[in-house]
């Protein structure tokens, strides 16, 4: 369902693209909440157009199920919030405007807990909340996006032109990824989001360690790395921001993915589970 959601729509995406370049090469305060989410729609389509959903259908339902709490906590949980697993070994998440968050099947399998993928996840989250990628897109659209395809004289080739820059831009942006204060912003306010949800702040901090020990050489690393700033430098950031301060939410027994989604399972098939008989009475002494 969400991949036919994202799906390409011919000549109508050509002419959605051309509405969505002009509207970011307006300010972000002229692009409301509606126009947010259609314009992550397409960027989360230009995700599903490289990567393909995982068929997993239980992974998929606890992933968006886990998301979705962390994102109610969040400063705009009215979005229309999507969680999704991407059949990809590499490690490594994605986010696009209006809610759309993806995390890759290599990466949970290399968490260690479901704390270390709520960090993950509430950091994607804060990307959104924050409107990171909307603003990254928007400035490179302003940057000169509307004179390099504007010269095409035939309207509907000048639609499909848009278009093709617009998905272009995606690629780009999640090719090179956001700028650092962006990443650093992200990581502070996400360990603080994922305390208020419940989980262990440090989940994300033991990650950034697994990223620290991973080698530049390691292709199952080698997108996250290359986008994101070093391991090391956000460790010591985060531990300016964090301090002390959240350590009575830390130590919490840590529960693995596998755990967690065999205990939802059991759950399930015990509500599902069909009434047994009515308990006999006793006979009453007269």
């Amino acid at each position: 369902m969400l991949g036919a959601s994202l799906a390409p729509a011919g000549s109508g995406q050509a002419s959605r693209g051309a509405d969505l370049i002009g509207l970011l090469s307006q300010s972000l305060e002229q692009i409301d909440e509606p126009k947010e989410i259609e314009i992550g729609r397409q960027l989360a389509a230009v995700l599903l157009g490289s990567k393909p959903l995982h068929p997993d259908m239980a992974l998929q339902r606890y992933v968006n199920q886990l998301g979705r709490w962390i994102s109610l906590q969040s400063s705009r949980p009215q979005l229309p919030w999507t969680f999704a697993v991407l059949d990809d070994p590499g490690f490594n998440a994605f986010a696009a405007p209006g809610g759309y968050v993806f995390v890759t099947k290599g990466l949970l399998e290399r968490v260690a807990d479901e704390a270390e993928l709520a960090g993950i996840l509430a950091h994607e989250i804060t990307h959104v909340t924050a409107k990171h990628h909307l603003q990254a897109i928007a400035k490179t659209a302003r940057a000169g996006l509307l004179t390099r395809v504007i010269g095409s004289q035939v309207k509907g080739e000048l639609a499909g032109a848009v278009s093709a820059q617009f998905l272009s831009l995606g690629r780009d942006l999640y090719s090179r990824g956001l700028d650092q204060t962006d990443e650093f912003d992200a990581d502070r306010s996400g360990v603080a989001l994922a305390a208020r949800a419940g989980f262990d702040p440090y989940g994300l901090v033991a990650v950034l360690q697994q990223l620290r020990t991973a080698t530049p050489d390691n292709p199952l690393f080698a997108l996250s790395l290359s986008t994101h700033p070093p391991a090391q430098q956000r460790l010591d950031l985060l531990e300016q921001a964090m301090g002390n301060r959240l350590d009575n939410f830390a130590g919490q027994p840590p529960v693995t993915i596998t755990q967690r989604m065999e205990s939802l399972s059991a759950s399930r098939s015990a509500s599902a589970a069909p009434a047994g008989p009515a308990p006999r009475r006793a006979p009453v002494k007269k």
